[in-house]
């Protein structure tokens, strides 16, 4: 009634949005049946397999000099 489910699925939301402006993608955006079905999922795979900065959009990628 209030719009608040519990604390963790909040918890859970707010982390799915960071995910989302990190990658540049949506969490609706996996449709491949060999892969992970989304965004949570496939950041979980590239975590495991220690390529969790592959998850970050090209474009938000600074120049260090």
């Amino acid at each position: 009634m209030e719009g608040i489910f519990s604390t963790k699925s909040d918890i859970f939301s707010f982390g799915v949005l960071l995910l989302e402006i990190v990658s540049g993608r949506k969490n609706n955006s996996f449709h491949d049946l060999d892969g992970p079905s989304s965004l949570v999922g496939h950041a979980w795979e590239l975590w495991r397999e220690d390529k969790a900065l592959e998850l970050i959009d090209p474009s938000l990628e600074m120049e260090v000099r």
